[in-house]
């Protein structure tokens, strides 16, 4: 982290910070109205996007072109444009859509700033619950309804104790989906559908692991720094970094984490 100065890492969390309230503010007015404006994205299957998505990946691009214009931006919903400056804001405006849809606040905003080895700094923001989730670059906390609160996984390394979090009961391929099962058949809790908020769980303390298929590098650059700062681990099923997407197992313990590879390992 040498070549982020104070002042460097000021301005990126301060940034991040506009974003999410950017995002925010474009979002809110779309979550539980009667004017979402859905559509489907695939020609087949169904993977929908709201008005709100593109609004509110556009104030943050209007933040980003204001303060940051050096910068690189990934996001879902616009694509990718180029900087000069080494680093890349990665924006995913609505998380977890399907539940925006259903009116449940489980979705959230994903920020992230990344260089050429991965994420460095991650947001989780929520903002009807007005919880914001920041990890990276010395911060690691998280405020809501309860104040702020430092953020920091649990120290459980007992796999018969570990509560577990996915998205989709079907975690991907059929194979994948087999070699989730043989985790969740060995743990204390299993949970399903909440998007980025269980990785929010994972970094404040409340569960031990999730493990997903399918991801892109928008869903989840925010939770692997965030979750890093708390003292958690973040890989993909081979244990190799999943900075880039696919397959991801987070743990609050190293302990926790080499159980379940051994197990999606087969």
């Amino acid at each position: 982290m040498s070549k982020f100065s104070s002042d460097l890492k000021d301005d990126l969390i301060q940034t991040a910070e506009a974003l999410a309230d950017a995002a925010g503010k474009a979002i809110l007015p779309y979550f539980r109205g009667q004017s979402l404006g859905i559509e489907n994205k695939l020609s087949g299957g169904f993977d929908p996007v709201t008005v709100a998505d593109r609004a509110a990946e556009q104030a943050m691009r209007e933040v980003l072109q204001q303060r940051r214009p050096q910068d690189a931006i990934l996001g879902e919903e616009f694509g990718a444009s180029e900087g000069t400056s080494g680093l890349t804001w990665v924006l995913d405006p609505i998380d977890g859509t399907r539940g925006f849809m259903a009116g449940t606040p489980t979705w959230g905003v994903l920020i992230s700033v990344a260089d050429d080895a991965g994420p460095v700094l991650g947001v989780i923001d929520q903002p009807y619950t007005k919880e914001r989730f920041i990890g990276g670059l010395g911060r690691a906390d998280w405020t809501g309804p309860l104040g702020t609160r430092p953020l920091g996984v649990r120290q459980q390394t007992e796999l018969d104790q570990a509560v577990l979090f996915t998205t989709f009961p079907e975690v991907g391929t059929p194979d994948e989906g087999a070699a989730f099962r043989r985790v969740a058949d060995e743990v204390k809790l299993v949970r399903y559908g909440m998007d980025c908020y269980a990785y929010a769980l994972l970094a404040a303390g409340q569960i031990d692991l999730v493990i997903e298929a399918g991801l892109q590098a928008y869903d989840i650059q925010a939770p692997i720094a965030a979750i890093q700062a708390a003292g958690g681990v973040v890989t993909n099923w081979q244990g190799a970094p999943a900075h880039n997407g696919g397959t991801v197992v987070a743990a609050a313990t190293p302990e926790l984490h080499a159980a379940a590879l051994a197990l999606i390992a087969g």
